[in-house]
């Protein structure tokens, strides 16, 4: 019967049930919706560092990230590579060369990293060869063909067919000058990549810089799923302790604390919202329970117990916030579900600004039933505290006098 009797009371001021109602509402789609996107946005940053910029895993020689020498290269590729050819858990890896150069068109210069890859093992690691925006993937394999990143290529003022000029040292310590031709402009959503990466065939930078045939500097792995990283690791660190492998949240450990810092800043996030929205609560039962001293004091005095009082208004304030809250969880819900197919564009707006951090300015927002029961329970903790104030105001009344008041 409490159970009907606190729905009731709240619908008794209709308007002001409403007016609080409608503000929960609002103020929990906005949390819903603003974490869903949060949450979309670092998954994508996760995702573009894995198929495009770090892979799962890489395997380098243990002195190779330290100074960055070109003759620190792994000298065991073929034995690496028949252990990745058997191993579960692998999807695909890539061999890499890699060189620091300086590249110079006839306007401008730049330092540039340069990859030497083979095309074909590439495409199986990274997305790259999805984002070409002019010309081709080293489609037909020309000799000494680069492919360049659209920053990097408008830094240079180069277009499909022009030949930069690639300076750097071979492995004797000898300084070349070679001329590769344009065949590809790529665009990331990373424009920081973009300038400062460059590919070209591994076989012509082998043989420009005078490297063993079967060496690489970098190993690239992909996984089957993310969730292998840590096992996989372990296997490779087992079967090859004088290698240098590292998963990509060793390479970048900025993003393993990003995604941590996200994910916990969103509930502070909601937390923050729902602070606000307390103290509005508080203040309608409040309103509440004064308005009602009267009735309270009479139903106290014909025999109602103290704690039938307390929970009767823990009701009222739960099924205020709960029902408002639930509704405003679905909205939040649903408007992130289908946000998430057609995505939310930002180009115009802040398109470079979050090219440069490599985020990508279409946000997809990501939302998961787990997520909205998470803020569910958040919603209803808070619908309980805001009880407990105007419910021990109510507790505190004496019947006698609470019937004499003219409230």
């Amino acid at each position: 019967m409490i159970w009907f009797v606190a729905w009731r009371n709240i619908w008794r001021n209709r308007t002001r049930s409403l007016i609080i109602m409608s503000a929960i509402v609002i103020g929990i789609f906005a949390g819903t919706f603003s974490a869903a996107v949060l949450k979309g946005m670092m998954e994508q940053r996760v995702q573009n560092v894995i198929n495009l910029e770090l892979s799962h895993i890489q395997i380098h020689n243990p002195e190779y990230l330290e100074i960055k020498e070109m003759h620190e290269y792994l000298k065991n590729v073929p034995e690496i590579a028949s252990k990745l050819d058997t191993l579960s858990g692998v999807a695909a890896y890539s061999e890499r060369v890699i060189v620091n150069s300086m590249i110079a068109s006839a306007e401008s210069g730049a330092g540039v990293q340069l990859f030497g890859i083979d095309p074909t093992k590439e495409k199986q690691v990274t997305t790259l060869h999805e984002q070409i925006v002019e010309g081709d993937y080293f489609a037909d394999a020309r000799r000494k063909s680069i492919v360049l990143g659209r920053k990097l290529a408008e830094k240079l003022n180069v277009k499909i067919g022009s030949r930069p000029v690639l300076t750097f040292q071979s492995i004797d310590g000898v300084l070349v000058y070679e001329s590769f031709k344009v065949v590809g402009i790529y665009e990331t959503v990373n424009s920081t990549y973009d300038e400062m990466h460059a590919f070209v065939l591994k076989s012509d930078l082998l043989s420009i810089t005078h490297i063993d045939d079967n060496a690489a500097h970098e190993i690239a792995i992909l996984l089957k799923n993310n969730d292998l990283t840590k096992p996989v690791k372990k296997k490779l660190i087992a079967a090859f302790p004088s290698s240098d492998i590292q998963s990509w949240t060793d390479l970048s450990p900025e993003m393993s604390v990003v995604t941590k810092g996200m994910e916990f800043s969103m509930y502070i996030f909601i937390g923050i919202i729902l602070l606000a929205l307390l103290f509005s609560i508080i203040n309608t039962m409040l309103m509440v329970v004064l308005e009602r001293t009267k009735e309270i004091g009479m139903l106290m005095s014909v025999g109602m117990s103290r704690l039938r009082v307390f929970f009767m208004i823990l009701l009222e304030s739960v099924y205020l916030s709960g029902f408002a809250g639930v509704i405003g969880i679905a909205i939040g819900y649903g408007t992130s579900m289908l946000t998430a197919r057609s995505g939310i564009d930002l180009s115009g707006l802040y398109g470079q600004g979050l090219r440069s951090f490599g985020y990508d300015p279409v946000m997809y927002p990501d939302i998961t039933p787990e997520m909205a029961l998470h803020i569910t329970i958040m919603v209803l903790i808070t619908g309980i505290i805001a009880s407990i104030v105007p419910a021990r105001r109510a507790l505190k009344l004496k019947p006698a006098e609470a019937i004499r008041t003219d409230m």
